[in-house]
């Protein structure tokens, strides 16, 4: 009987138990990581290699493709991808409201309207033809007489050109008196407050008729292009000037308000200032100013300035204390004064009653002006009066058709 050698686990393992071999677990040849930065490379790689040999300017980046054949406005587009409709001859009642978006062309007197319907995609081109002497007239700088304009340090301001031509009168806007009642009354109505409340601003353009004036306060934004746009429509234009109240600093008009305390050469160069604002104004108007207006010492300089300029000056009748119509006379200066505050009251009823009282002085007078400010009240009431203003032979007209004209020197 052979002796089977006996290992040292053998002696010490359990009896009836039998030795078991150990599984050997499975290792990958690279490390997990390894891979995912190879996979990621591979990405960035073919990434890089598509932009580079690709031909796709455009990088990936959505693209519209719109036809850019020149239209005529008799001819529109014919839509390319129309769809067949529900009913024949009749809307599709289940279309969303459309979306348009607008493309400028190159033509200068046309731009067309792209109609894109929301759920079927279907588009429609429409152009819109503007006369180009609107447009042009609308352009920041447009219709601006080089003769009239002087550069100080702070920008372009008026002068009375080398001919006598001032802007008082180049600017002034012409009036068309009613058939068969040339000497009716006339009524100016001055606008204030204007070029700061885009929302105000743009409702009194699509209410007020041409011949009211729009008065710009000096601190609006983009000035020059709401200027272009009212002297391209129509509107005789006002550069409003701030002048120190009697409740000075607690009212503050804003920066370079004219002050009783300033000397005149510093008054003088404020009032500068606000006239290089922007350009086309036919006059100046006061913004507050009920001291500074009361004082001939401060305000005597300021108006011979603006007198030397070509320029209107227009009190807007806030203040009883005003010296504006004493001190024009003595400088020659082109003038007028509002004979009623139209909002003073800001209510419907109280505009309205404002209203009466100015037709009735023009009555009396054969001319009257009033001013108001630009509130959503007062432009509604004044549009509304002034659609039947007409037909009571009232002749609406711009300011400078009221203004008594400056006496030659």
């Amino acid at each position: 009987m052979g002796i089977r050698s006996v290992a040292s686990d053998d002696l010490s393992a359990p009896l009836g138990q039998g030795t078991r071999k150990k599984k050997r677990r499975f290792r990958l040849p690279v490390a997990p990581s390894r891979i995912i930065a190879g996979a990621l490379g591979l990405c960035v790689t073919a990434l890089i290699g598509s932009a580079l040999f690709m031909d796709d300017p455009f990088g990936g980046e959505p693209v519209a493709i719109v036809s850019a054949e020149a239209l005529t406005p008799a001819q529109p587009k014919k839509t390319t991808d129309a769809v067949t409709p529900l009913v024949p001859g009749k809307p599709d009642p289940t279309i969303p409201p459309t979306t348009l978006t607008a493309t400028d062309r190159p033509s200068s007197d046309a731009h067309t309207i792209t109609i894109i319907d929301g759920s079927t995609g279907r588009r429609q081109d429409v152009q819109v033809v503007a006369p180009s002497d609107i447009k042009a007239a609308a352009r920041p700088g447009a219709n601006i007489d080089q003769r009239l304009i002087e550069t100080s340090r702070h920008g372009a301001i008026p002068k009375i050109a080398a001919d006598g031509a001032r802007a008082s009168e180049v600017y002034a806007r012409p009036v068309k008196p009613q058939s068969g009642r040339p000497d009716g009354p006339r009524i100016a109505i001055v606008i204030g407050g204007l070029g700061i409340g885009a929302n105000l601003t743009s409702e009194a353009f699509a209410k007020l008729p041409a011949p009211v004036t729009f008065a710009f306060a000096p601190y609006g934004t983009d000035l020059d292009r709401w200027v272009a746009r009212a002297r391209g429509e129509g509107h005789e234009v006002l550069l409003q000037v701030g002048m120190e109240p009697f409740d000075y600093p607690d009212n503050d008009p804003g920066p370079q308000t004219l002050l009783t305390s300033a000397p005149a050469d510093q008054n003088i160069d404020r009032l500068q200032w606000f006239m290089s604002r922007f350009q086309g104004y036919v006059g100046i108007t006061n913004m507050m100013g009920a001291r500074f207006t009361a004082t001939d010492k401060a305000f005597a300089p300021v108006l011979s300035e603006i007198a030397k300029r070509g320029l209107i000056y227009f009190d807007d009748g806030t203040s009883p204390r005003s010296l504006a119509s004493q001190i024009s006379g003595a400088n020659s200066a082109a003038f007028a004064k509002a004979d009623v505050a139209l909002d003073a009251a800001p209510s419907s009823a109280e505009i309205d009653a404002a209203l009466a009282r100015l037709e009735a002085v023009a009555r009396a007078r054969g001319s009257a002006v009033g001013f108001a400010t630009a509130l959503p009240v007062t432009i509604d009431r004044i549009a509304q009066w002034a659609k039947a203003a007409e037909a009571r032979g009232i002749t609406l007209v711009p300011v400078s058709a009221i203004a008594n004209k400056p006496k030659s020197s």
